[in-house]
């Protein structure tokens, strides 16, 4: 998630990776993996449909790494 990853670890809580051409791969730890796609990066280099996308599965289903 490079420079936005402590954000992201914040806000999202799902381990993820990823790539520089707009690719995320994430896990929710006994439930699922989730690959996202999405050319449109931010200035943080990641992609935006899919830092939208995993934040709202992860408020909507209650799947924060950091919450109980």
């Amino acid at each position: 998630m490079y420079d936005g990853s402590g954000r992201f670890a914040v806000e999202v809580g799902f381990p993820t990776k990823s790539g520089v051409g707009g690719g995320l791969l994430s896990v929710v730890d006994k439930e699922m993996g989730i690959g996202i796609y999405g050319p449109s990066l931010y200035s943080k280099g990641n992609c935006i449909a899919g830092n939208v996308m995993l934040k709202y599965l992860s408020q909507t289903f209650n799947m924060h790494l950091f919450h109980s």
